[in-house]
């Protein structure tokens, strides 16, 4: 995951707390004139506008990164459903 970035890419955000979502924006200005920080941030989630300096917890993502999050999740949420679906089965009394 790289910080320099240019317009068009995706910033994300990790999940500070357990109550929140990993978030994304769509980056709308590059500060810095080599696209180092700060970064203006429109979030995907509410469509809120805010200036960025991503830290620990955050960063720049290429597609090929989002799209690979998105099939690890994809498959993550698959192996929990199937998993919940087999111990719903066991509990079923014929």
């Amino acid at each position: 995951m790289s910080d320099a970035c240019t317009t068009g890419r995706l910033a994300h955000r990790e999940r500070v707390r357990v109550d929140l979502s990993e978030q994304r924006g769509r980056i709308l200005a590059v500060g810095g004139p080599d696209g180092t920080p700060p970064f203006t941030v429109r979030w995907l989630a509410d469509d809120r506008v805010s200036t960025i300096f991503p830290g620990p917890d955050g960063g720049v993502l290429t597609e090929a990164e989002i799209i690979e999050r998105d099939e690890q999740d994809r498959l993550r949420f698959e192996r929990l459903r199937a998993a919940r679906r087999a111990g719903s089965a066991r509990n079923v009394r014929t």
